[in-house]
């Protein structure tokens, strides 16, 4: 970066007397750099270094000028530092080599160097200008990243994004069964099928676009060649500059959730009442073959259709306001609806819902059963039309009572007015009597 801001600087040793106006814009930048920044020639002697450099390693100015940078790091560390230098030669620049000067109190401080050219006046290389970065504080933050991906509960692995695995937790070797070696440094691609490394492979682009997938299906294969069903949940791994360089990947082991889910499936398909599934939308997507046999519809005019098509528009109101319940209570009851079947029929049903769950819990639609209420609805017409009849029968036999007791009543006076009538003649009879 220097060389591109002073492509004139010269070599800037204390022995100059006379600098040009570039050199002198060169020690300026070194100075403020808020970085440890130092200068060195391609012997890796240090030329010149700013304030940063001594607040790191706590040596005075004359402890670090002319001074080999092999006084402040181990003999393999000197070697890899004049291999990066001649790496700096032959490409202009060396990235994250890494550096563990011992400092002034004698403490190893973990740091990186990103080096660039020093070149004169010619365009010749005939130093180099390093910038470390202290990445003690980032070595803890991965240490403790490493603690909590090694004491996890679920296996974790963290990938690069061609999908090579850096490292992996002991949950991962338990479920795999594999050893360390036949682990790390190795590709996904060796344990899980082509078309799921290639699935594998987009969903890493879409951790670089997203930041995170969910619930990605993979099937590895275990040291015993036993298929084990997962789930995939990861989230970018980024370096120091947020850049996404790998996958950090939390897998979940499935076999009981799919043997529960299989017996689940088998309940829906054996049960005797039309027994459907539905997302909290109103999405079916599963169906028994006692709803294709109430309404009449082949498989696929039913599984993901919503069930909208089959209800008005006033009981798919209902049937949403039934799931809020299921959502909040975990159940409803008897809810009605009136689904139109292929012929065209309108088919009254009651609808009983239970909450289905994720397996963290969550609702995420409903499991309803519909029970057929034709015969139920015949019953009771047949019911309300005997009442009826019987209301009828009553009024006849009231009318009938009404006219048989009013006759009787009518009988009665008669048979009085008879008696009266009797006694009357009775007595003009007897006065007769007595006149003659």
């Amino acid at each position: 970066m220097l060389e591109k801001i002073v492509p004139s600087a010269t070599v800037p040793t204390r022995a100059s007397t006379n600098k040009s106006h570039g050199s002198l814009d060169a020690d300026i930048i070194i100075k403020s750099a808020p970085d440890p920044l130092f200068v060195s020639d391609l012997e890796g002697k240090i030329l010149q270094a700013n304030d940063a450099v001594y607040e790191l390693l706590g040596f005075r100015t004359d402890e670090v000028l002319e001074q080999s940078l092999s006084r402040f790091i181990s003999p393999e560390e000197t070697r890899e530092f004049l291999a990066a230098l001649r790496e700096v030669i032959e490409r202009g620049a060396t990235r994250n080599a890494r550096l563990n000067p011992r400092s002034a109190s004698g403490e190893v401080i973990s740091t990186t160097l990103n080096a660039s050219a020093l070149r004169d006046t010619d365009g010749k290389v005939i130093g180099a200008i390093g910038i470390l970065r202290d990445m003690r504080e980032l070595d803890k933050a991965r240490a403790y990243a490493d603690s909590l991906i090694k004491n996890a509960p679920d296996p974790v692995f963290v990938s690069d994004l061609e999908g090579k695995i850096l490292t992996a937790n002991d949950a991962v070797y338990e479920l795999l069964g594999f050893r360390t070696d036949e682990v790390l440094e190795q590709s996904l691609s060796r344990f899980i099928s082509p078309q799921e490394t290639r699935e594998f492979t987009s969903a890493l682009r879409e951790v670089i676009e997203r930041s995170v997938i969910r619930n990605m299906r993979l099937n590895p294969r275990s040291a015993s060649g036993e298929v084990i069903p997962m789930s995939l949940n990861a989230s970018a791994l980024r370096d120091t500059d947020g850049k996404v360089i790998g996958a950090i990947g939390i897998l979940r082991d499935m076999r009981e959730l799919d043997k529960a889910q299989a017996l689940s499936e088998s309940l829906i398909k054996n049960a005797p009442d039309p027994l459907f599934v539905s997302d909290l939308e109103g999405k079916i997507l599963q169906a028994n073959d006692a709803v294709y046999e109430l309404l009449g519809f082949r498989p696929d005019e039913v599984l993901e259709q919503s069930l909208s098509r089959f209800i008005s528009a006033e009981e798919t109101r209902e049937f949403l306001a039934a799931l809020r319940e299921v959502i909040e209570r975990g159940v409803t009851r008897n809810a009605r609806l009136n689904p139109r079947s292929a012929s065209g029929e309108v088919i009254p049903t009651t609808l009983n819902a239970s909450a289905l769950r994720d397996p963290d819990g969550k609702v995420i639609g409903a499991i309803g059963i519909l029970r057929d209420m034709r015969a139920y609805e015949q019953v009771v017409y047949d019911l309300q039309q005997s009442k009826a009849e019987l209301q009828e029968k009553i009024l006849d036999l009231e009318k009938f009572e009404e006219v048989v007791v009013g006759r009787e009543l009518k009988m009665i006076a008669l048979e009085k007015e008879i008696e009266n009538l009797k006694r009357e003649l009775e007595k003009i009879t007897r006065g007769q009597n007595k006149w003659t």
